[in-house]
């Protein structure tokens, strides 16, 4: 069974830095794409960074400039580095990762990690 499994979330200070990781696990094939979305309450998912084989990455507006992403293959995992955090920045961070299951590609989610930007 494929799973994806976060750690890095909790409390931090506006200013400050967080990092985020997610690792997939179970019988996967390849990594296609994997990321970061977040959401809050009342509003939409929405993307904070994704990396897709054979392309750059892509950032969402509000965090371009202050957060970076980077895959480990070897580890089949995802990290996000979050820098210069603002409180609008405090949300369920969810992990996303497009993986090649048997001979199908399919989307997985993670469980949800809080981050919370707060003084």
């Amino acid at each position: 069974q494929v799973q994806l499994v976060e750690s890095g979330g909790g409390l931090v200070q506006p200013g400050g830095s967080l990092r985020l990781s997610c690792a997939a696990s179970g019988s996967i094939g390849s990594i296609n794409a994997m990321g970061w979305y977040r959401q809050t309450p009342g509003k939409e998912r929405e993307l904070v960074a994704i990396v897709t084989s054979g392309d750059g990455p892509n950032f969402g507006d509000s965090v371009k400039g202050r957060f970076t992403i980077s895959v480990n293959n070897a580890k089949d995992t995802v990290y996000l580095q979050m820098n210069s955090l603002k409180p609008e920045d405090t949300a369920v961070y969810y992990c996303w990762a497009q993986l090649q299951v048997g001979i199908l590609n399919r989307g997985f989610w993670g469980q949800g990690t809080q981050v919370t930007v707060s003084s």
